[in-house]
């Protein structure tokens, strides 16, 4: 994430202050919470739904396995790992509340609620001791951490040797033609069903341009190895319009 400054960072195009970002993030989601699962699917046409399938067959969940799943939001990621692994045992951690009510509710109505926590909290300054966890997942929502490398270090802080992150985010298409043509879409077609769905049309358009502002797929498996990160991979998906990156606590 390029900042202007030491003290300032990017809230989708706008330049803010580091101290604002999260609340400004926070306002976002706690406008949209009520809807955000909705909008997930109205937004990609129900292709999120096969990405976090294919997440889940990368990292493959063994029985037993304890993850801590950042920005979990409504707990989709969580579930499908849960569903995957006997005996697992998985932390909900996001910085929105309300989000995190409606992942409740919807894991009493599957019957989890004894295999997960819900905890809020901020990816920059996790509230777990070093060594707590053998899987750490993020999924849209680390293009929103207002210092993405103080995201990942906590990242690797938490996971225990032999630990595994595995990181979900919309990317950059390598074809110019097909990125104009995503463009288009997003900028014209996404706020405009957030106006109709979530009555909120600001919101959208701020998620558009962060997905804009976030560090194409080679620089930000840059980062991952910067962070400490060994065996750091990618896969794009849907021809780069999401991609799923990958690296060990060895």
């Amino acid at each position: 994430m390029t900042k202007d400054n030491p003290n300032t960072t990017h809230f989708g195009f706008q330049t803010v202050n580091e101290s604002e970002k999260s609340g400004l993030v926070h306002g976002v989601f706690t406008r949209v919470a009520s809807k955000y699962d909705i909008m997930n699917d109205v937004m990609s046409v129900g292709i999120h739904r096969i990405w976090k399938d294919a997440m889940m067959d990368w990292l493959a969940p063994r029985p037993d396995q304890t993850l801590l799943d950042v920005a979990g939001g409504t707990g989709d990621v969580a579930f499908r790992f849960l569903k995957r692994a006997n005996g697992a045992h998985a932390t909900v951690l996001d910085m929105t509340e309300s989000m995190l009510k409606s992942g409740q509710e919807r894991a009493e109505a599957d019957h989890l609620s004894q295999r997960l926590s819900w905890v809020v909290g901020d990816a920059m300054a996790l509230p777990f001791a070093d060594n707590s966890f053998d899987v750490y997942t993020i999924s849209f929502g680390i293009r929103n951490v207002t210092r993405v490398p103080d995201a990942l270090s906590e990242a690797y802080r938490v996971l225990r040797p032999g630990g595994r992150l595995m990181v979900l985010e919309f990317s950059q298409l390598p074809n110019n033609m097909l990125q104009k043509a995503y463009d288009v879409y997003s900028y014209n077609v996404i706020p405009l069903m957030g106006k109709l769905i979530a009555q909120d049309r600001d919101s959208y358009q701020y998620l558009v341009e962060s997905i804009r502002k976030f560090p194409k797929q080679e620089i930000f498996a840059d980062m991952l190895s910067a962070a400490g990160f060994d065996q750091v991979k990618y896969r794009n998906l849907s021809l780069g319009i999401a991609a799923l990156h990958s690296g060990w606590k060895l």
